[in-house]
């Protein structure tokens, strides 16, 4: 068998099914630029996918293999491959809907093996008693959890293959006429200073194995470090979900509570499943017709971390500089955004795509639905987060905030969770808050009511 293996949310060497089919093989990882062409030369996940790619290619080799790095448009990759007389393309499945639409082109051009890989479940696994998806998630998780086997937990092993000759020197453009280059800020101290802290899987797991057991308790607090930072290692594949499970059962042996972390993995597991079943959600409400209040002055003020709400301005800060949000955070910041500014949630989904290095397609769309309360999911409109509530909870000593905005760093500490003093008061170099909470709160009810 001679395959090309087809490296994409699936850098690793360790526990990836693609090493395991043995053969023949040429592995490659494509620079897409039907996705690159449409983010910005400075975008920070090339630079880190570009990052992981160099280690893979090292790791590859040592074990007699090479990565082919190419830049293009797929599609004439394969086209120019097919005449090398391969058999198939092995690749993970990938559920949105460019990822979809794509490898059914492939299909077309040469045999393609979908692997799971990314998820715990096939798309088709948890289905209900009548062959159709679930739409609310607490009986999905039910029928999971019952179904969950230890095949779900496997560990591939490393078949030895043979490496098929070609160049595997620097990256492989079709279009030689094209002077399109990467989009790379890999230099930059900053995005360097990042990597070195998502850099280690095994020393995140090692913390993390310390912070579970009080997972459930900490996880919302914003100045605890409670968070497993695993995120875009599932999302690039740099650690794969099953070794993930393992770790799990390891420590819920050890008479660990696991139960919240994991019911977070079912989570991610159910937004990719509905993506996948109704890919529509991608793009449009499932329920209610309101659709936000297109408003570009204030999206700009959000987006430049100027609402004048501590919370928020905080984690739009956050996000600017690190290309992470605490989870938290996130919800804070979304429901803000589509509540109390009643901007789309498109709008807030595409700020965040642009900016998390994290960025699941799936998991970003579906959860912008849920806080503006026009996804699949059982809670009504009506649940709106007050941010200085939030922040006085998750937040109480302000750490956080005054981490990411410095301007309010003098200020007393349960002034910066006040909204009433907030609205009276200048603070020099900071905003007064754009709206008053209740009444945008009062007028996102009325707009929900009356689109329903």
């Amino acid at each position: 068998m001679k395959r090309i293996l087809w490296f994409r949310r699936d850098l690793r060497v360790e526990d990836n099914p693609l090493l395991s089919l043995g053969g023949e093989v040429l592995p490659v990882f494509i620079f897409d630029t039907q996705i690159l062409n449409a983010l910005p030369v400075d975008d920070r996940r090339v630079s880190f996918i570009f990052d992981r790619v160099l280690k893979l290619k090292k790791s590859l080799q040592t074990k007699g293999l090479d990565l082919k790095i190419y830049w293009g448009d797929p599609l004439d990759i394969f086209n120019s491959l097919e005449a090398e007389g391969f058999d198939e393309v092995a690749a993970s499945g990938d559920y949105d809907t460019y990822a979809k639409e794509r490898d059914i082109k492939v299909s077309h051009i040469l045999h393609f093996r979908y692997l799971n890989d990314t998820y715990i479940f096939k798309p088709e696994e948890v289905l209900k008693d009548d062959g159709t998806p679930y739409l609310v998630f607490t009986p999905f998780y039910n029928k999971a959890k019952a179904y969950l086997s230890k095949e779900h937990m496997h560990e591939y092993v490393y078949v030895k293959q043979r490496l098929y000759e070609t160049s595997y020197e620097g990256i492989t453009k079709i279009d030689v006429d094209s002077e399109e280059t990467l989009p790379l800020n890999i230099d930059s101290l900053e995005f360097k200073n990042n990597l070195l802290k998502i850099d280690d899987v095994e020393m995140k797991l090692e913390q993390f194995r310390k912070n579970l057991s009080g997972y459930a308790k900490e996880r919302d607090y914003l100045n605890k470090d409670a968070t497993s930072h695993l995120s875009i290692d599932l999302r690039f594949g740099t650690l794969s979900i099953r070794s993930l499970l393992r770790f799990l059962l390891a420590q819920k042996k050890e008479g660990v509570d696991t139960e919240p972390f994991f019911r977070q993995l079912i989570f991610r597991d159910f937004y990719a499943y509905l993506l996948f079943h109704f890919p529509d959600l991608a793009t449009h409400n499932h329920k209610y017709r309101f659709n936000g209040i297109e408003d570009k002055s204030k999206y700009a003020a959000f987006c430049e971390a100027r609402t004048g709400v501590p919370v928020v301005d905080a984690g739009v800060r956050e996000l600017l500089q690190t290309g992470d949000m605490h989870n938290r955070v996130r919800m804070i910041c979304a429901s803000f955004f589509t509540k109390d500014l009643l901007l789309p949630w498109q709008w807030g989904e595409a700020f965040f795509a642009k900016y998390l290095l994290d960025y699941d397609a799936a998991s970003n769309i579906l959860s912008w639905q849920w806080s503006a309360g026009t996804g699949i999911d059982p809670q009504p409109y009506f649940r709106i987060f007050n941010p200085y509530l939030q922040s006085k909870k998750f937040d109480k000593e302000a750490e956080y905030i005054k981490k990411w905005v410095p301007e309010l760093r003098e200020v007393e500490v349960k002034r910066l969770h006040n909204e009433a003093f907030l609205l009276k008061n200048k603070i020099e170099n900071y905003p007064k808050p754009m709206v008053v909470h209740k009444d945008a709160r009062d007028e996102a009810l009325d707009y929900f009511r009356s689109y329903q």
